[in-house]
């Protein structure tokens, strides 16, 4: 018997990586992982013909994993399953319930990818400004971007604002807030917010160039929302966000409706979930408004491996999508960061392309009384490694 509502029917791909001792193991435990990500409960429990044929999860594949770095005898399979678009609501949360709700609580099974579904691209709309908006409002065309940030996590705010002022009269495009300062007494926000701001329109009149500024916005919705709206009053140009710590809705919303600036999105607990890194950072932050997306580049302080950041980059750049997609969304720029220094421009430029923006905190901080020099030097190695380099 039917007794649903009218379903359309429609479905979209999502890839799993699960792990199991045998092919006949893998398929057992994909089969019981698209009926937890659909209907949660025994097929033999479902009795309505609409939910049977439109509702329930399909396995379409299982395969020994194609990744290079798993060998036949890692016991890792590469599982597609078709998921329902009707059991999404098009909502930012649910559709990531749906993809990896109850089933992230299982060790052995890993979200990859998704196609997700054309109405929750329309719903969301991706990133406001992108590449090119970021080019075009730091002036920074034909080669890399230079990125900087304001640490370490307890310095007053004169001093924070005297090392923005540092970077932008030095060349650097945006000077970003570390992500651990936030409201603390001893940094406060719109204290901080105000005198870096105006070190950064100071070091424009005195350079005729523009940078941007990224306050790091974190704390309970209502604070993000007050923020926000200190960057608007403030004439802020931009703003550093943390999707995973704030709740991945919060940061869709915060985006499309109270900030009117480029995002850069920071990675930080992003990696307490199993989530394939190109996936999360790559797709989802960019579909959900990232501007730019932070990450880890390999060699650095983190783990992250060189194909690993490849396709971050790759899925944050390219056409959005798969073949079947109508809609497109902006490109993310991809930011890798995470312990690099000036020495290793030439590295990144080559690795990237010009399509890049190149974050380097520490390795700039430690050059002490050096510093303006030291920028210096960043924003001519960045300029010199992007001539000949394509996007």
């Amino acid at each position: 018997m039917n007794t649903s509502p009218t379903l359309t029917g429609r479905r979209f791909e999502v890839r799993y990586r699960i792990r199991a001792a045998t092919l006949d193991a893998a398929r057992e435990a994909a089969a019981a992982l698209a009926l937890e990500q659909s209907v949660e409960v025994p097929m033999d429990a479902v009795f309505d013909e609409g939910v049977r044929d439109h509702i329930v999860g399909r396995v379409i594949s299982v395969e020994p994993s194609a990744e290079r770095r798993f060998t036949a005898a890692d016991g890792r399979f590469d599982v597609r399953v078709a998921l329902a678009t009707d059991t999404t609501g098009d909502d930012v949360a649910q559709t990531v319930n749906m993809l990896f709700g109850n089933s992230s609580l299982l060790d052995h099974v890993e979200l990859v990818d998704a196609d997700l579904p054309d109405s929750l691209v329309r719903a969301c709309g991706g990133p406001r400004f992108g590449i090119e908006g970021l080019r075009r409002l730091t002036g920074a065309t034909g080669r890399a971007l230079t990125c900087a940030a304001l640490k370490p996590q307890g310095l007053p705010v004169e001093e924070l604002a005297r090392l923005c002022h540092t970077f932008a009269a030095n060349g650097i495009d945006i000077i970003k807030d570390d992500h651990g300062i936030s409201d603390q007494h001893y940094s406060p926000f719109l204290a901080r917010v105000r005198a870096c701001q105006r070190e950064i329109e100071r070091a424009g009149k005195e350079t005729g160039r523009r940078a941007l500024y990224a306050p790091s916005l974190v704390g309970s919705p209502k604070a993000l929302y007050e923020r926000a709206k200190i960057l608007r009053d403030e004439g802020v140009g931009a703003a550093l966000v943390a999707p995973v710590l704030i709740g991945l809705p919060v940061f869709q919303e915060l985006v499309a409706e109270h900030l009117n600036v480029p995002v850069l999105a920071h990675p930080a607990y992003a990696g307490a979930a199993r989530v394939a890194p190109p996936f999360l950072l790559g797709r989802l932050f960019r579909l959900l408004g990232a501007d730019a997306v932070i990450y880890p580049h390999f060699g650095g302080r983190f783990a992250y491996s060189e194909a690993t950041c490849r396709d971050i980059a790759q899925t944050a750049r390219s056409a959005w999508g798969n073949a079947h997609a109508t809609l497109s969304v902006r490109s993310s720029l991809p930011v890798p960061a995470g312990g690099m220094s000036v020495d290793r421009v030439r590295e990144l430029v080559d690795f990237y392309g010009r399509d890049v923006m190149l974050l380097i905190g520490g390795s700039l901080l430690r050059s002490g009384p050096q510093l303006p020099e030291r920028t210096r030097e960043f924003v001519r190695n960045v300029a010199a490694a992007s001539e000949g380099v394509p996007a």
